[in-house]
């Protein structure tokens, strides 16, 4: 889910790396605080992010669940925008690349989700999730120039893998999981870094702000789901309330809210720390699954866990010099 920042949002860094140094130290440890606090909040959305997607295909079908997290999510930032007075992007091209981002970053990653967790745990789903950075590095090499493939980050990736075949139990023949459940939340997690490397490659220093960009692509996903969801679903007779309040807080706070903390904790501690979350969610997703839902925990689960989240931090270990 951390695909969805712009890395160009760091030369936003700077400043904020400069200011610090001249406050006070007293002001500088209260705002070390409130970091912490908010990069605890965004952890616990997005871990908690899987279970609210069981709880809404508890009730509706896949794409209204993710319909209904577009439309939460588009209105909380709409609001945000109004607030902070920021318009959306202008210009055929930018509008062409956000289509293509929205897709990649939120209507396909999103819908996937939605329908794995049809037949697999949400456990199951938030650590597929923590795959992400493996694929991002993956493919980083193959598309990013400056991306070296050195030994440590090519054993992380390979450490990251086998923790994946740990959690599926390869060992035995991958019984009790269901492979095509499992397929659809790797690809989600694989649409993340495909769309992160085409956002970075043709969105890049654009000009608009962060804020309006992804304001755009929220709203451009939203437009894809409203025309996809009636081809493919019909209008539900009834509208149970545990699971709607469960997409709606998927929107506003899993989609919506927790973008505009993301954002706020890039800009005032830097992409790498912020990018820590990725390595909470797994582990919070787990612990939602198991206590809220029941769930059913064996130990290769939480070992192969642990094993992917391994290999995924040795990917983003970048040479010196």
């Amino acid at each position: 889910m951390f695909y969805e920042v712009v890395s160009s949002i760091v030369a936003s860094v700077t400043t904020a790396t400069s200011d610090a140094a001249r406050t006070p130290v007293r002001i500088r440890a209260r705002r070390a605080l409130d970091w912490k606090v908010r990069f605890a909040a965004l952890s616990l959305v997005w871990g908690f992010s899987f279970l609210l997607i069981k709880v809404g295909t508890d009730g509706y079908a896949p794409f209204q669940v993710t319909l209904g997290r577009l439309v939460f999510g588009t209105a909380v930032l709409a609001a945000a925008m109004a607030v902070k007075r920021q318009r959306l992007p202008r210009g055929a091209r930018t509008w062409a690349h956000l289509t293509v981002a929205a897709f990649l970053l939120n209507a396909l990653p999103f819908s996937l989700f939605a329908f794995a967790e049809l037949t697999i745990p949400s456990t199951l789903a938030g650590i597929c999730n923590a795959t992400s950075p493996l694929w991002g590095m993956a493919l980083s090499l193959v598309a990013l120039s400056e991306d070296r493939p050195t030994r440590v980050r090519v054993a992380g990736l390979g450490l990251g893998f086998l923790g994946v075949l740990t959690v599926l139990g390869a060992w035995q023949g991958f019984t009790g999981v269901d492979p095509t459940g499992t397929a659809l939340a790797l690809l989600a997690s694989l649409s993340y870094p495909v769309g992160w490397i085409y956002v970075r490659r043709t969105l890049a220093g654009s000009g608009a702000s962060h804020l309006s960009l992804t304001g755009a692509q929220l709203l451009l996903a939203t437009l894809q789901l409203a025309v996809v969801t009636p081809l493919f679903t019909s209008m539900p007779t009834r509208f149970p309330v545990v699971p709607l309040l469960a997409v709606a807080a998927l929107g506003a706070l899993g989609t919506g809210f927790a973008v505009l903390i993301q954002y706020g904790l890039v800009a005032e501690v830097g992409p790498t720390t912020a990018q820590m979350v990725t390595y909470f969610i797994p582990v919070i997703a787990t612990a939602a699954g198991v206590t809220v839902l029941g769930e059913s925990l064996t130990w290769s689960t939480p070992v192969g866990a642990a094993i992917v989240l391994a290999g995924a931090a040795l990917t983003q270990v970048r040479p010196r010099g």
